[in-house]
């Protein structure tokens, strides 16, 4: 007799496990379901994100990023360092203890909350109507187990996108996984695509003393996020050295040899081209991960990308089916993922006690978007292009950071926020941030245009002085031309 609970969330990623956690905590019956292992081959929750992806990169980030400082900036601060050097097994060791500490936390926090943890590949079976319970099977390297549950989260994620000439081994050729467990540093390091990965990790590995070059098949850089942004992003990348970035390109061919990888391709200009790297990271993107969920068989609708289709709600073609996270629609962001499980859990207890009408959807335009490279670039909301090309009329007000007390004690004081508003209400449309620390500074920005703030809201809030913060303070006054320290 099959084990049965409230609810099934197959995959243990921020969308899955934050899930199973919620659900937990409104008293349903829950368990996750996972086929993660670490590189030792143990079962590790966290998904992608905590082993080999957000929290990782940003610890390998901050040590690198110390180095680089140390190695730099700190003489301007009267400070002198000599014989400054780099151990990377030191820094992987560290970076690996803190994904132990974070995927142990996750089993930990089951615990806690009686969510039931099961290690294996989750596939979606047939729905009993009559008992209004889904089968699910359950596969562990051949242990095979079935259990049933009147409610199913998808939340397996997504896979790197495969460049199908330049097979991933790891070894030469490498997936974020790959460019986070390298044990030296690479004296001339390719990376194939300027998105947010490729940008993070070509970031890690030029600080700790790579020649990174990287190579962009869009014509333009950054192209998602707003143009003034991303312009002085290329011009301040540009001045850093051991980066050059190239766009408009399109990759040929990849040979490997003992101990280099050749990269050809056509430029911006159609002229071929050849760079030859010791190590080669690709990162075109993600795709969908729905390998062995049984979609096909169950009945359950993919769209023409392979993601699951889903409403407003994330509920999907199948009776009691929900699917969150990256297999969906909508950014492919750790933090989207979690409010969609969360979303989907106090939806489903609804559904328990009776209630028919759904849960608030996820807005995605009041999500952030975070590039930890240095300077941070971050934004919510809609951009100029957007606007513009929506015919939306609208003000806005920008402030650098160079004008900015504390961005100058830092010795950081490269970039700038700006607000966009509308012209008629002031309503905040968008704010934009390239500049030191703007991840976190880009949160009083997704909590005005929640509360659907206007520019003059946040400039009627007095900010502590000195403080980076209050950069977004002036660029709000900047919207009605009254920024007062420029």
């Amino acid at each position: 007799m099959s084990e049965t609970f409230d609810v099934a969330v197959i995959g243990a990623g921020p969308g899955g496990y934050v899930a199973a956690i919620r659900a937990a905590q409104l008293g349903l019956n829950t368990i996750c379901i996972d086929e993660w292992k670490n590189s030792k081959g143990k079962p590790s929750l966290g998904g992608t994100c905590l082993n080999v992806g957000c929290i990782p990169s940003k610890a390998l980030l901050e040590s690198s990023e110390k180095f680089f400082q140390i190695q730099h900036k700190v003489s301007a601060h009267g400070i002198t360092a000599q014989q400054v050097a780099a151990d990377i097994p030191v820094m992987i060791a560290r970076k690996d203890k803190i994904v132990t500490t974070f995927t142990t936390g996750i089993a930990s926090l089951f615990k806690k909350n009686k969510v039931r943890s099961m290690h294996g590949r989750g596939t979606l079976l047939q729905r009993d109507a009559s008992a209004n319970l889904w089968s699910i099977k359950v596969d562990d390297n051949g242990a095979v187990e079935t259990i049933q549950a009147k409610h199913v989260i998808v939340a397996t994620g997504s896979t790197p996108r495969p460049l199908p000439f330049a097979p991933i081994d790891n070894a030469m050729v490498l997936d974020n996984a790959g460019a986070l467990a390298l044990t030296e540093v690479p004296k001339r390091l390719g990376v194939i695509g300027a998105g947010v990965i490729g940008l993070e990790m070509g970031s890690v590995w030029r600080r700790l003393g790579s020649e990174v070059t990287i190579l962009e098949a869009m014509p333009g850089f950054l192209m998602a996020a707003d143009e003034q942004i991303a312009k002085e992003a290329k011009s301040l990348f540009a001045k850093e050295p051991g980066l050059q970035i190239n766009t408009g390109i399109n990759i040929n061919s990849v040979k490997l040899s003992e101990d280099s990888v050749v990269v050809s391709y056509s430029d911006a200009n159609n002229q071929e081209q050849h760079l030859e790297v010791d190590k080669l990271i690709v990162a075109i993107g993600r795709i969908p991960n729905t390998s062995g969920l049984g979609a096909k068989e169950a009945g359950l609708a993919l769209d023409d990308r392979g993601f699951i289709v889903v409403d407003d709600y994330c509920r999907t073609s199948l009776t009691h089916v929900y699917a969150v996270g990256d297999v969906v629609r909508g950014p492919m962001l750790a933090h989207k993922a979690s409010e969609e499980g969360v979303a989907v859990a106090e939806m489903i207890h609804q559904i328990e006690q009776g209630q028919t009408n759904p849960h608030e959807t996820v807005d995605f335009n009041t999500i952030p978007w975070v590039i930890y490279t240095a300077p941070e670039i971050a934004w919510v909301g809609k951009n100029e292009q957007e606007l513009k090309a929506a015919g939306i009329a609208y003000k806005a007000g920008q402030f650098p950071f160079m004008a900015n007390g504390r961005a100058r004690a830092m010795g950081e004081a490269v970039g700038f926020i700006k607000v966009l508003a509308d012209e008629q209400t002031d309503r905040i449309l968008g704010v934009h941030m390239i500049g030191p620390h703007v991840s976190e500074l880009i949160t009083e920005a997704v909590v005005a245009m929640k509360f659907s703030a206007s520019s003059e809201d946040i400039a009627c809030i007095v900010h502590a002085h000195p403080s980076l913060s209050e950069v977004f303070h002036e660029a709000a006054l900047g919207v009605d031309k009254r920024s007062l320290h420029i």
